[in-house]
C-alpha cells in the first residue's frame, strides 16, 4: 500500500486516511483526547509513541543525537539541527531594531522585547512583570515558598536548579571554573569573573573618600 498510495482506513471524525489501523488509532486520539501511551517512570500520558519517547529521555538523560562538529548531544533531532546552525552561521532570525541575528526564534522574540520594553508576564501577587514566562515562574516561588530543587546531601531546597548545583559544590568541593591566567579554581562562574578582573586591573568600585 505504501507503493500504491492506497489508504483504506478513514477517520470517522475528519476523514483523514491512513495505510493501516495503527496509524488511524494514533490519529484518532487527537479527537478523543485519549492518552494511551504511558510513561513507565511517572504518570504522564501521551497520544502517540514519538512524544512518549522524547519524554522518557527526560528521565533517562539519553541524548542519541550528536553534533558532528562538536561534542554536544541532544534528545531531539530538531534541536540538533538548530544547534548546527551555530556552527554554519545560519542565523535565520534578525532583530528589526539593531540587526542582531539569532539561531532561535525564541531568542529573537525575547531580544526584541528588550527593545520595546514589553513584559507580557505579570505576577498575580505583586504586579511585577517579566520578559519571559520562565522568569515569572521563578519569581512566583518567592511568594509561594516552593523550592522544588532539593539537595541530596542536606535538607536545603532551592528555587532554581542552577542555585542547587552551586550549593551541591559546597558539599563535594568541586571547582569546575578555572582561571586561564593562573591555577585558581572556583565553584561559581561569577566568582571566576570577579577574580579575572584582578589580572586585568579592572577595579570598578572606588572609595568615595580616598
Amino acid at each position: 500500500r505504501r507503493h500504491t498510495g492506497e489508504k483504506p482506513h478513514g477517520c470517522e471524525f475528519c476523514g483523514a486516511k491512513f495505510v493501516d489501523k495503527k496509524g488511524l488509532k494514533a490519529h484518532s486520539q487527537i479527537h478523543t483526547g485519549a492518552k494511551t501511551f504511558k510513561c513507565e517512570y511517572c504518570n504522564a500520558g501521551f497520544r502517540a509513541n514519538a512524544p512518549l519517547q522524547y519524554h522518557i529521555r527526560t528521565h533517562t538523560g539519553d541524548k542519541p543525537f550528536k553534533c558532528e562538529l562538536c561534542d554536544a548531544r541532544f534528545m531531539r533531532k530538531t534541536t540538533l539541527n538548530i544547534h548546527v546552525r551555530t556552527h554554519t552561521g545560519d542565523f535565520q532570525y534578525t532583530c528589526k531594531f539593531c540587526d542582531l541575528k539569532f539561531v532561535y526564534e525564541s531568542q529573537s522574540k525575547i531580544h526584541m522585547q528588550r527593545h520595546t520594553g514589553e513584559k507580557p508576564y505579570e505576577c498575580g501577587f505583586c504586579g511585577a512583570k517579566f520578559v519571559i514566562k520562565k522568569e515569572l515562574e521563578f519569581h512566583l516561588r518567592t511568594h509561594t515558598g516552593e523550592k522544588p530543587f532539593k539537595c541530596e546531601y542536606c535538607d536545603a531546597g532551592f528555587i532554581r536548579k542552577r542555585i542547587l548545583l552551586d550549593h551541591i559544590r559546597t558539599h563535594t568541593g568541586d571547582k569546575p571554573f578555572k582561571c586561564e591566567l593562573c591555577d585558581a579554581r572556583f565553584m561559581r562562574k561569577t566568582d571566576l569573573n570577579i577574580h579575572v578582573r584582578k589580572h586585568a586591573g579592572d577595579f570598578p568600585y572606588a572609595c568615595k573618600f580616598c
